[in-house]
């Protein structure tokens, strides 16, 4: 069992504690995604437009509330973030087995984005805290393989349980949320460093504007815009990509669950080995190509003219993904002073709200005027002028953060 021994030991208890709970809470979340529009569908009348409405209110709130939780775990620290937010996430998630209006969906929906934004921030400035810079791409790369494991049999699972009562999934979600919670409040200790707290405090009461300027800040917002494409394609794929592989196969459901299945075996596979190469090359080159692979996905997608060149265009999507990923969050846990930690996840997370929030309504749209082949390709196009844009940005970051000088243990690193 030494190789078990080695591998607990490689990294710190907080990090497994993180990757349990990530397990558990993915798995638990997957059960709700496949039905969950439905269900709001259902519960409303078979009124899609307000199903729609409410369903885009998490990622709307995410984006407002976000703009805070990076500044609260700054300043209070990681852990109360952490606990905080999974315990509302946790209401939430119950409290959809006991709604019926729509203001009382509406507000869950609220309160479940604002859950989400005060947890990643603060958990993604935990692992830059506690992990060394040369390993933080291969636990962000174990933090995402996780994910994929909690992935793989939730939403078949989940389907199964909406069959027999929709209660049951939210539910169970709303109790591995809560285990989680637990789990940080009993075994994860606080891991914002002390000198950044002193430094956040001091800032705060000599001026409220050196707290952080947005003038001082500038290029973690435009690798924010520029991973805008990224999180665009992802969200595509959720909604419109079942609607394109209807119009061309007639068994268009085990075609796409076949997809995402092949996603999750690669991820599962093959991300750690992948995360470990990348190490070997600048961060900025590795992203660059992460997102030339993903420029081809998205005319595999459209153009596919049958299954094997799908396949092809999901593993391919995959092994960008993959690339993606932790070289991204790793280039931000960098050049992130230690005193705005929480602050840059959050700024670059934004990305994500934002197409979450305007993502399905404009897919939609061009789905109905040009299709989805044309769309895809849009989107590669995209894809296209965000790489070179994020390419030259995260070599303009990390330069000058190598380029800092080291005065004390823990500098502050401009990110302008």
């Amino acid at each position: 069992m030494t190789w078990l021994h080695n591998l607990l030991s490689r990294y710190d208890k907080a990090i497994w504690i993180r990757v349990i709970g990530t397990i558990l809470t993915t798995f638990a979340g997957f059960m709700l995604r496949p039905f969950l529009a439905f269900y709001l569908y259902d519960r409303m009348d078979g009124n899609l437009l307000l199903a729609a409405m409410v369903t885009s209110l998490q990622p709307l709130t995410s984006i407002i509330s976000g703009y805070f939780a990076g500044s609260l775990s700054d300043r209070y620290g990681r852990k109360p973030l952490m606990i905080a937010a999974l315990l509302i996430e946790s209401v939430s998630m119950a409290g959809y087995m006991w709604a019926e209006s729509l203001i009382a969906f509406a507000a869950l929906t609220i309160l479940n984005g604002v859950g989400a934004s005060l947890f990643w921030p603060a958990a993604s400035a935990q692992v830059t805290d506690i992990v060394p810079e040369e390993k933080r791409s291969e636990v962000f790369a174990l933090l995402h393989t996780a994910l994929n494991l909690g992935a793989a049999a939730g939403p078949l699972i989940g389907v199964a349980l909406y069959k027999i009562n929709p209660g049951i999934a939210f539910g169970i979600c709303s109790l591995t949320l809560f285990i989680y919670c637990l789990l940080i409040a009993w075994q994860v200790p606080e891991t914002l460093p002390r000198e950044a707290r002193n430094r956040t405090e001091t800032n705060k009461l000599s001026s409220p504007s050196a707290r952080f300027k947005w003038s001082e800040h500038t290029t973690v917002v435009w690798m924010a815009l520029a991973a805008v494409p990224v999180s665009l394609l992802y969200s595509q794929v959720e909604i419109i990509l079942p609607q394109h592989l209807r119009t061309k196969y007639d068994d268009f459901l085990t075609v796409f669950a076949t997809l995402l299945t092949i996603n999750g075996i690669l991820v599962v596979c093959c991300q750690i080995a992948i995360a470990k190469f990348a190490e070997r090359f600048p961060a900025h080159r590795v992203i660059l190509i992460a997102y030339m692979f993903l420029v081809c996905v998205g005319f595999g997608y459209g153009w596919a003219p049958g299954m094997l060149v799908l396949v092809l265009a999901e593993t391919v999507f995959t092994i960008g993904e993959m690339l993606y990923g932790p070289q991204i969050q790793k280039a931000i846990s960098v050049m992130a002073p230690d005193e705005h930690r929480g602050r840059y996840f959050a700024v670059f997370g934004a990305n994500w709200g934002i197409t979450g929030t305007i993502g399905p309504s404009v897919g939609a749209v061009a789905f109905r005027h040009i299709g989805g082949a044309y769309w895809f390709s849009v989107l590669s196009a995209l894809l296209l002028v965000g790489g070179l844009f994020q390419y030259r940005f995260v070599k303009k970051a990390m330069q000058r953060t190598q380029a800092a000088p080291v005065s004390t243990e823990q500098p502050s690193v401009s990110a302008t």
